[in-house]
C-alpha cells in the first residue's frame, strides 16, 4: 500500500467512499469538478491510500487560520473503506497531513467529527487527537 497526493483520475474512487463510507449522495461528476478545483488551491492537501492500484482510503486536509488561535491544518474529510480499516491506513493518511501541517510551521491539526461516529473518535484517540470540546454545527444552504 502507498499513500500519494490524489490525482484528478481518483475522483470516482473518492466519491464512492464519500457515499459508502460516509453517507454522503455527491455524484462523480460533482465530485470531479471540486477535486479539480481544490487540486489546484495550495491551502488544500488531499492523499489517497493505494492498494493494488485501487483507492481504499483518502484524506483532505485544509488551511484553518482564526483570528484568536495559531494557524493549524483542518481535517475536511478522511474515509478508508470499510473491509481495509483496521489495517494502518487511517494512521498513515493522518500522519501525511500531520507531515504537510509540520512542514509549512503549523501548530497542529484539528477534525470534527459527528456525535455519533464514537469509532471514529476511539480511532482519533489512539492518534493522539484530544476530543475535548462538545459542539453543534449550525448551516443554511442557499
Amino acid at each position: 500500500m502507498i499513500i500519494r497526493e490524489c490525482k484528478l483520475e481518483d475522483y470516482t474512487d473518492i466519491a464512492l467512499l464519500n457515499k459508502n463510507e460516509m453517507g454522503y449522495e455527491y455524484s462523480a461528476e460533482d465530485t470531479k469538478k471540486k477535486l479539480e478545483k481544490l487540486l489546484n488551491d495550495s491551502s488544500n492537501k488531499i492523499y489517497v491510500a493505494v492498494l493494488e492500484g485501487k483507492v481504499v482510503g483518502y484524506v483532505h486536509a485544509n488551511n484553518y487560520d482564526l483570528l484568536y488561535a495559531p494557524h493549524l491544518k483542518n481535517i475536511m474529510g478522511i474515509a478508508v473503506l470499510s473491509d481495509f480499516r483496521k489495517n494502518g491506513i487511517g494512521k498513515k493518511l493522518l500522519y501525511e497531513v500531520e507531515k504537510w501541517a509540520k512542514n509549512t510551521g503549523a501548530y497542529g491539526v484539528r477534525l470534527v467529527s459527528g456525535s455519533t461516529r464514537i469509532g471514529a473518535h476511539a480511532f482519533y484517540i489512539s492518534c493522539g487527537y484530544d476530543g475535548n470540546k462538545k459542539q453543534r454545527n449550525f448551516k443554511k444552504m442557499f
